[in-house]
């Protein structure tokens, strides 16, 4: 259980949700297989085998999200709906028409959806209620506006904010950059991007390349900005942050996951040794992080 992504976002401190009434909420939006004529079904499933669809543990919270989605390739419907356009045609004498076209369409997907195969996918979630974390390990800020939008249609009440730091990402990479040296406690690792404002939107990108030539104060100078930066935090967690506060290719020390495979007998106890440590882990991460980006704007109530 170590996540890969964090989008990041804010509850109140402390959130005031209980445990037992976020599970029995929780209850009315579950996890239902994808029915023959529905392209996608979505519910809360138990992230561990326990049954709980919250796992807690040290006053940490882990949902988990599953998607089913049936897979059915434009290109298979193209090539149906092309052939029976030709009978059609053959039959009637002329080429059906756009309406007709596109009803015959409609037609094919219909009876095609029941056939197509299912992909399953589950997203993660962790919140600590106390300190109002709230992230999703997703690389991608739709992925986690999935999981948000269905935890709204399932609670009574969910007072989620977005999370705002006094000093951009991309302007406080480019001062990292510019000086040579990141902030207190973390590292400039070998990667980056940097990208133009202007129209032409001009981008370089450098991987594995060491950081702190010229080269790259002369990118800044010319007005191109850092959208990605790999850092290292405290010799313990390795990211890449981006512009919009996104969290990506996180990475946990080895001797961090080798001390919870020490501690573990059994795969349901490896669970729990994982999401302590990482979740131990992350709780004094972030605090530093938005320190390093001049704090966190705290949003009016």
């Amino acid at each position: 259980m170590w996540f890969k992504n964090l989008q990041i976002y804010r509850l109140p401190t402390p959130w005031g949700m209980e445990l037992a009434a976020l599970e029995e909420q929780l209850g009315r939006g579950i996890f239902h297989r994808c029915p023959s004529n529905e392209p996608m079904s979505r519910g809360w499933v138990a992230p561990r085998r326990d049954g709980a669809l919250v796992h807690a543990l040290n006053r940490q919270w882990l949902l988990a999200l599953a998607v089913e989605q049936r897979l059915l390739p434009g290109t298979v419907i193209h090539d149906e709906v092309r052939e029976r356009a030709a009978a059609i045609e053959a039959q009637q004498g002329y080429a059906p028409g756009r309406k007709q076209l596109r009803e015959l369409r409609e037609r094919v997907a219909e009876e095609l959806l029941p056939r197509a195969f299912t992909r399953r996918r589950t997203t993660h979630v962790w919140i600590d209620p106390q300190a109002g974390w709230f992230c999703v390990d997703a690389a991608s800020p739709a992925k986690a506006e999935e999981v948000i939008e269905h935890l709204r249609g399932t609670l009574d009440d969910f007072p989620l904010q977005m999370l705002h730091t006094q000093l951009s990402p991309a302007s406080a990479m480019a001062d990292w950059l510019a000086g040579g040296e990141a902030p207190a406690g973390f590292t400039i690792d070998r990667d980056c991007e940097l990208k133009a404002v202007g129209e032409d939107k001009a981008a370089v990108r450098y991987v594995r390349h060491p950081l702190e030539g010229t080269e790259i104060k002369a990118h800044l100078a010319s007005g191109k900005l850092p959208t990605r930066l790999a850092l290292t935090w405290d010799d313990r967690i390795s990211f890449i942050l981006g512009e919009k506060l996104e969290i990506k290719r996180l990475a946990f020390l080895d001797l961090l996951k080798e001390a919870a495979e020490q501690s573990a007998e059994h795969a349901d106890e490896q669970f729990d040794a994982d999401f302590a440590l990482m979740t131990g882990e992350l709780a004094r991460f972030l605090p530093q992080l938005l320190a390093a980006l001049g704090g966190e704007v705290q949003a009016e109530r």
